[in-house]
């Protein structure tokens, strides 16, 4: 029995924004090299059987070119990104820097697909980037790159979220060139292999020199488990009932649970400003993907 589309509509919601928060208590153990591997390793681990009991194996083998390359832009690389992020700014500032993705992603599809925006996505657009420009303005503190307080690389962690995001972006339009036709387990389960081959020397050369504690264990596990391999899992289930169009704006819903846990779970401050801008992003978002149109455009 199915459930309800819009239950895992906002379930996927909570299990990325959550994301954010398991992200801040692991990395601080493991390292972002260290805890994005083990990462996308278990979620593979759990999301490989599935494919196996769907006899889809044979499907992952004649596409696993395009598929482990997607893997390493649409998780790899982003995943190591917003764990070196989450050191240095908020958890509740990068759920919301995440909602970039439909607007990198509407840039690469115009540059590299030839689907030009029309006016009201345009406008989306410029938008969307001024929101961003605003909000990171204050948080643009380039004072190390590599420090162990809290905000002291804030600009580079600002710099990271949207280089992941724009990561997503383009390993959107990829899958559109690319992946045609295959079934969404597969790319899930084998875009996740992929990320774990990408991340296992760097991984391995950053190997934490202290014993992670239970609680960086628990939440690995838990990011692994749920905001990852069934994250994935409800993702593809909602495009396959919805499409791609309505399934992406979930961006809008993320930053929300993303503060939310933040603010309750890490005491972080949720400024007025931080709202305002964000709205300002989600509205040009909203724009940029056509969810919303200027009066008398289609």
């Amino acid at each position: 029995m199915k459930t309800p589309v819009a239950f895992d509509f906002i379930l996927l919601a909570m299990l990325w924004g959550s994301s954010f928060l398991l992200q801040k208590y692991a990395v601080t153990d493991f390292g972002p090299f260290v805890m994005a591997f083990l990462r996308v390793l278990m979620a593979s681990l759990l999301l490989l059987p599935l494919l196996a009991l769907r006899g889809q194996m044979g499907v992952l083998r004649s596409n696993w070119k395009p598929i482990l390359f997607v893997g390493m832009i649409n998780s790899g690389i982003p995943f190591v990104l917003f764990a070196f992020a989450v050191l240095h700014i908020s958890t509740g500032l990068t759920s919301i820097l995440n909602a970039t993705v439909p607007l990198w992603g509407a840039v690469v599809a115009w540059l590299w697909l030839g689907d030009k925006p029309n006016a009201s996505r345009t406008l989306g657009l410029l938008i969307g980037f001024c929101g961003v420009a605003a909000l990171s303005w204050s948080k643009a503190s380039f004072s190390a790159l590599f420090a162990d307080t809290a905000g002291s690389a804030s600009g580079w962690a600002v710099i990271a979220c949207l280089v992941a995001t724009l990561s997503y972006g383009i390993a959107a339009s990829f899958t559109k060139k690319h992946l045609v036709g295959v079934p969404p387990m597969a790319s899930a389960a084998g875009s996740q292999l992929g990320a774990s081959i990408l991340l296992i020397v760097p991984a391995l050369m950053t190997i934490p020199v202290n014993t992670p504690t239970v609680t960086a264990w628990i939440a690995l596990i838990l990011l692994a488990g749920l905001s990852t391999a069934l994250a994935y899992i409800l993702y593809f289930r909602i495009i396959e009932r919805i499409g791609p169009a309505r399934t992406v704006t979930v961006t809008f819903l993320i930053p929300v649970f993303g503060v939310l846990f933040g603010h309750l779970f890490l005491g972080e401050t949720v400024t007025g400003t931080m709202l305002l801008w964000g709205a300002v992003i989600l509205l040009g978002t909203a724009l940029a993907t056509g969810v919303l149109k200027l009066p008398g455009k289609r």
